[in-house]
């Protein structure tokens, strides 16, 4: 959730919320309707520049802009009792002692609901925000991040869970014996440590991560407990599932320990016409000068200058994000498009989606999930509020009824809502 929905048009469907970026009371109502829907969790991306596309199609942008997913998702959890908060963190300008603290906090705050998406950025005009004049190198930006991953973990494992005695009586506090000083110095950080927050509810917070690239799959393999991605078809989704799962257990990694989640825009209809319709009208709110903008953005290069009704001319790889560009040059390979029919694509939902009845729908999850292309999804709902109506009170019903879902949360946190387990602490033993 951006939380307008990932959809470029969707602000603009009728029936639907346009301020609900900064609209907090609307925000609050759709993580209960998640909660009383059981989801797992309130998923919420993010950008850290505003500037990262040309202004006639950032005119026309509800995405670009949002609240702090760190500050929001503390205020949810305080109108949930179940469902996860997942907010979306960068490795690649940020310390990690910051971002520690923050989801520590979060954890905390919520009762063991908080997850962090662990993303690199890209966007060369992030970089600027952050004081950088360049952009940081595609494999240097995973190195980054997965020594990032090890500061945070280290971090959060700097005091056993019984470091805080707080005897009153012979004012004592804290027990110096049960705290663990880092002392980290790796190729880009030296971090001392300890963390000062008690060790999160959950141990780790919930790790999450989206990269699909060579370096992408691997990080996922070695640290990730949930992978949102974002394969069109079965096919591709099972090769996936497959690869990443292979590289969990070539690094000693149990495959259960992970939930690999595509993303899946879900348009219902009560026919398979109306949910068509409901598509097209979507589709066709979305302007070219928007639709192009998010193409060049997939690709890593300016798409303006292409012949709209020609071809997709040869891309060359840039510094950008690779999997997207490699995503886009398949997607116009395989369905022959021209860069228009791209950039209308592109504009709204390239990914997978799932566009008809309540059955068809639920055929198609349980298809997924029964030939090991995914775990789970990680629904995008088309446009907010009805969007998400119509999924949780006609689709789950119908979920729960094959037995593929739950009818209520399974515990307390959100490693237990997923069946995933609690990390012990690397420095304190039980």
């Amino acid at each position: 959730m951006r939380p307008v929905s990932i959809h470029t048009a969707a602000w603009r469907y009728p029936g639907g919320t346009p301020d609900a970026n900064f609209n907090l009371d609307q925000i609050v109502q759709y993580a209960q309707t998640l909660e009383r829907g059981c989801f797992d969790a309130f998923f919420m991306a993010d950008h850290l520049a505003v500037l990262n596309m040309p202004m006639d199609a950032l005119k026309r942008s509800a995405t670009v802009t949002s609240f702090d997913p760190l500050t929001l998702l503390p205020a949810l959890a305080m109108k949930t009792r179940r469902l996860g908060l997942i907010a979306t963190a960068s490795t690649t300008f940020e310390p990690p002692y910051l971002i520690a603290r923050r989801f520590a906090s979060l954890d905390h705050i919520s009762g063991g609901r908080a997850g962090w998406n662990m993303v690199t950025t890209s966007n060369p005009d992030a970089a600027r925000n952050f004081g950088h004049t360049e952009q940081m190198e595609h494999g240097e930006r995973y190195r980054r991040a997965r020594e990032f991953y090890d500061v945070v973990t280290g971090l959060w494992d700097s005091w056993a869970e019984d470091a805080f005695v707080r005897d009153v009586d012979s004012g004592v506090f804290l027990d110096p014996d049960r705290m663990h000083v880092l002392d980290h110095e790796g190729e880009f950080f030296n971090v001392r440590g300890p963390l000062n927050i008690a060790r999160p509810v959950q141990g780790w917070p919930l790790i999450v991560q989206a990269g699909a690239s060579e370096a992408g799959k691997q990080l996922a393999a070695e640290t990730a407990e949930m992978v949102f991605t974002s394969q069109r078809t079965l096919e591709d989704g099972k090769a996936f599932y497959a690869d990443v799962k292979d590289r969990m257990e070539s690094v000693g990694r149990s495959r259960d320990h992970m939930k690999i989640l595509p993303g899946a825009l879900v348009v219902v209809g009560d026919s398979e016409a109306e949910a068509r319709e409901k598509r097209a009208l979507l589709d066709s709110l979305v302007h070219y000068d928007s639709g192009v903008a998010s193409l060049s953005i997939a690709l890593g290069q300016d798409a303006s200058a292409f012949d709209p009704d020609g071809p997709l001319p040869p891309i060359p790889e840039t510094n950008a994000g690779k999997s997207g560009r490699d995503r886009v040059i398949k997607l116009a390979r395989d369905e022959g498009l021209t860069v228009r029919q791209l950039a209308g694509r592109y504009g709204g939902h390239a990914g997978l989606a799932m566009v008809g009845t309540v059955h068809s729908i639920a055929d198609e999850m349980e298809t997924w999930l029964m030939e090991s292309g995914s775990d789970g999804f990680n629904v995008m709902f088309p446009y907010l509020p009805a969007g998400l109506d119509d999924f949780v009170d006609k689709v789950v019903p119908e979920l729960q009824r094959r037995g593929l879902f739950r009818t209520e949360y399974e515990g307390v946190t959100l490693r237990e809502n997923l069946g995933l387990p609690r990390p012990e602490n690397q420095f304190f033993k039980p």
